[in-house]
């Protein structure tokens, strides 16, 4: 299974609800996957990181 080794983000089950005619339409569940990206660590490391951990890696201290 693939997840973000920093926050440890994964695929997560999500599924849609469509009205039709008053009523709900069953429909099937899908895998919402995190945008993985390889990254290089300040270390030196290699590791898959979500895109929002890789924006807040950048991002200056206040």
């Amino acid at each position: 299974m693939r997840q973000c080794q920093k926050c440890g983000k994964g695929p997560k089950m999500g599924g849609t609800r469509i009205l039709l005619r008053g009523h709900y339409n069953p429909t099937n569940w899908l895998q919402k996957k995190p945008n993985l990206q390889k990254t290089r660590l300040a270390d030196g490391t290699r590791s898959l990181i979500c895109t929002q951990c890789q924006r807040t890696l950048v991002k200056k201290p206040r």
